[in-house]
């Protein structure tokens, strides 16, 4: 298994956040990280991405940094420059695998159908992003699907939230799952640490 799968494995849920303002990283991170989940995914659904990335990789070194809804190989270059350890792409996009292959960082592209992830497995990749989760079929879906693909390991991202993700975390081959219900956007746009800090401890007792 490799590393980022290892460290997938042991977290078992992974923050996908969509941050507006840059500065809400350092006391966010700050928060995951003294309640026991060091790891986000940061998506590139805000021009604040980059420099997220930035200061959180500042604040948190160790910390597992992914870039998230990267769309082509310049944000995923600037992903990795501002210190992400991993990407994480919506879809199965070949040219934004093969760009993060050429600059050497791990990528986890989305998929949700035997054709996407058999192109995958073309370019060897076998950590793959199960997007979105829920609408695709869920439980069942990611059973149906890991079934004749013995290499593969999942990420269902997309609808996960506290009443389902042990069910899908029950799959063998599911390292984890990516969720936003610990890193509410309303949350960290008010500043409430508190009830971050709450949600947080709670999704990892539910999860270990």
């Amino acid at each position: 298994m490799s590393l980022i799968n290892k460290q997938l494995h042991k977290l078992k849920v992974i923050p996908v956040i969509a941050i507006d303002d840059a500065k809400d990283i350092v006391p966010l991170g700050k928060v995951l990280v003294e309640n026991g989940l060091p790891a986000a995914e940061i998506t590139f659904r805000s021009e604040a991405a980059v420099e997220a990335i930035r200061l959180l990789r500042e604040s948190q070194p160790d910390m597992l940094i992914g870039a998230g809804t990267v769309l082509n190989k310049e944000q995923a270059i600037a992903a990795k420059e501002a210190g992400a350890t991993f990407i994480v792409s919506p879809g199965f996009n070949p040219n934004t695998v093969k760009a993060c292959q050429e600059i050497g960082i791990d990528i986890i592209p989305g998929v949700n159908n035997p054709s996407t992830i058999e192109a995958a497995l073309e370019l060897g990749l076998t950590t793959l992003k199960f997007f979105p989760a829920e609408a695709s079929g869920g439980v069942q879906m990611v059973k149906s699907l890991l079934a004749p693909y013995s290499d593969v390991h999942l990420m269902p991202t997309g609808g996960i939230n506290p009443k389902n993700i042990k069910d899908y975390l029950s799959i063998p081959r599911v390292l984890a799952c990516g969720g936003t219900w610990m890193v509410e956007k309303r949350l960290v746009e008010e500043q409430n640490w508190p009830e971050l800090a709450k949600l947080t401890r709670e999704a990892v007792k539910l999860v270990s």
